[in-house]
């Protein structure tokens, strides 16, 4: 069985209304719903919740369910121009970008399948903590194409799990860009992750 993982109910919300006429809906912060078929849980947002949450879900469905790998999902802000707003990413390599010292970290950077061949790819850097100015951007920032504040924490516990880990994303903004339409790019992301779901969804299942 596949483990889909959110961290918010905004970016998880038009997939849980459109996956069989909404037998998930309901799905909270903190809390995991499955079928026969699919586990959809909702971490919250940043790397602790991240952390905890995806311990927990997997501690409990793991075994029990058969969960075989897990696929993040969600949106991410871009670093470069090659990933424009409204892209779908692939994340082949996903990194912690909050730490200050460039020896080696604490927690090392993860490689990462991206078993979705029309999608492009990007490294992703995961950090709770932002610059507010370009000239401000992180070593991290600097060699990555994409940032989030969850990606990492959840491939990190997965794998302490012996599963895969799969991440995409949606570019919902420029680092430094502020969009004057947010509102309707968000919800055209979060339409955009669902799209993407229920087309990938019967390889899903059976992966």
């Amino acid at each position: 069985m596949i483990g889909i993982v959110f961290s918010t109910l905004e970016e998880a919300q038009p997939f849980l209304d459109r996956y069989e006429r909404g037998r998930l809906s309901g799905l909270m912060e903190a809390e995991t719903l499955h079928d026969d078929h699919v586990l959809v849980s909702l971490t919250g947002l940043g790397k602790i919740k991240a952390t905890l949450h995806t311990e927990r879900m997997l501690q409990r469905f793991r075994k029990s369910l058969g969960l075989t790998r897990i696929l993040h999902v969600g949106t991410c802000t871009s670093l470069t121009e090659d990933l424009p707003v409204g892209a779908v990413v692939g994340a082949s390599q996903v990194f912690e970008g909050d730490r200050i010292e460039l020896s080696t970290p604490t927690y090392p950077r993860m490689p990462l399948e991206v078993p979705f061949p029309d999608l492009p790819r990007g490294t992703l850097v995961t950090q709770d903590h932002t610059a507010q100015e370009p000239s401000e951007l992180s070593y991290w920032q600097r060699i990555a194409d994409m940032t989030d504040m969850v990606g990492y924490a959840t491939a990190y516990v997965t794998a302490t799990h012996g599963l895969p880990c799969h991440i995409v994303k949606v570019v919902t903004g420029f680092m430094q860009h502020p969009d004057g339409q947010l509102m309707q790019t968000l919800s055209e992301a979060h339409n955009a992750i669902a799209d993407f779901l229920l087309s990938e969804i019967d390889t899903l299942r059976t992966a």
